[in-house]
């Protein structure tokens, strides 16, 4: 009985956050489409002036749960500027929650709804989020052979005419880094030794497609690349070995103490142009992250471990930020409920939106 209070209450730890934030997605879209038809006469520049303003405020929400309500420490390290600037954003991959640390930065230079990704082209398929996510400017992409590049150009380059705000966020990686998938990681040290390239312990051979069609479709129009390594604290086990990262629901059970967060910022005149010089730069940033992975989980001096190298500084997020969007978003969408009309429009949106979700991005995501 008394492990069964246990295992519930500790299970409520991830639900009511998991139900405010999915239950609050229905009344969220309908803010957004009825924005959506009010301004197809509008110039696209309008549009998204909106629709970065909403995602903020849904957004505003999420990091509420992921940081004020877990109490995790965010540890910053290098040089994040305090200003919004136009960029591409790498990053090491390793679990779900590296989204969030996305939203995590972006919020700490007011550049919170403008946010998008690069994601693979399964989650197109999300009920709601897969649909919303391309219209906002997320970018769904096939590996390898099935990569389209003029896709991903067109898409990117009708961003830039409409004048969008641009906070890209890609994982070179392709997929994530899990030590429980030993093969994936052999064979990604298998291809690097072949092409010639330094083996990686503590992250995968970076693909450059994606990045190198990001940079060279707006190199014009980007302040800067933020490279972005990422370490979540408490990831190693009692023999040492490094664990799988925590995903969203671990973390929101508030297994994660901490998440450390270096931050290089790259001027565009240091990258390569050229798609083969790229891969070798692209490579050489991974084997700098390696190298701070290394230090983070293997230095043979304990006192070293668990942190980055240089200074750092913690960095805590206000609730006037977070908690005024959920007050709204979870207002609103209880008195939608209240009323018999509310629920049944509630209970469409979550089944003709996911619907002509589905078929919008079977046709042009």
């Amino acid at each position: 009985m008394l492990l069964s209070l246990v295992l519930h209450t500790y299970s409520m730890r991830y639900v009511l956050p998991t139900a405010l934030m999915m239950g609050t997605a229905p009344t969220y879209v309908l803010a957004w489409g009825a924005w959506r038809l009010l301004s197809t006469l509008l110039p696209a520049r309008v549009y998204h002036e909106v629709d970065d303003r909403l995602y903020t405020l849904y957004q505003s929400m999420v990091l509420f749960f992921f940081e004020n309500y877990t109490g995790v420490q965010i540890i910053l390290y290098g040089d994040l500027p305090k200003n919004k600037e136009n960029v591409v954003y790498i990053s090491n991959h390793q679990c779900t929650v590296d989204w969030i640390i996305a939203d995590m930065l972006a919020v700490r230079q007011n550049a919170l709804g403008h946010v998008r990704y690069v994601l693979k082209d399964g989650l197109k398929w999300l009920p709601l989020y897969g649909w919303y996510f391309s219209q906002h400017g997320g970018v769904y992409v096939k590996r390898s052979a099935k990569f389209n590049e003029r896709k991903m150009r067109n898409k990117l380059q009708a961003q830039i005419k409409a004048g969008t705000p641009m906070y890209l966020v890609i994982f070179p990686e392709g997929t994530r880094y899990n030590p429980e998938l030993p093969k994936t990681i052999a064979d990604s040290q298998s291809y690097a030794d072949k092409a010639g390239l330094a083996v990686l312990k503590h992250v995968l051979t970076p693909r450059v497609k994606a990045t190198h069609v990001a940079i060279d479709s707006m190199r014009t129009y980007l302040d800067a690349v933020y490279d972005i390594t990422v370490a979540y604290e408490g990831t190693v086990d009692q023999k040492g070995q490094r664990k799988v990262a925590p995903s969203m629901t671990d973390f929101l059970c508030k297994e994660c103490p901490r998440i450390h967060i270096y931050v290089d910022r790259i001027a565009l005149k240091d990258i390569p142009e050229e798609q083969m010089y790229m891969r070798r730069w692209l490579h050489e940033r991974f084997e700098i992250k390696d190298k701070l992975l290394i230090e983070f989980y293997d230095a043979k001096d304990s006192k070293r471990r668990n942190k980055f190298p240089g200074k750092c500084v913690r960095s805590k997020l206000s609730l006037k930020k977070t908690l005024p969007s959920l007050l709204f978003l979870s207002g609103l969408t209880v008195s939608m409920l209240l009323t018999e009309s509310g629920r049944k429009l509630y209970v469409k949106t979550w089944l003709y939106g996911t619907l002509i979700g589905c078929l919008w991005v079977s046709v042009k995501a």
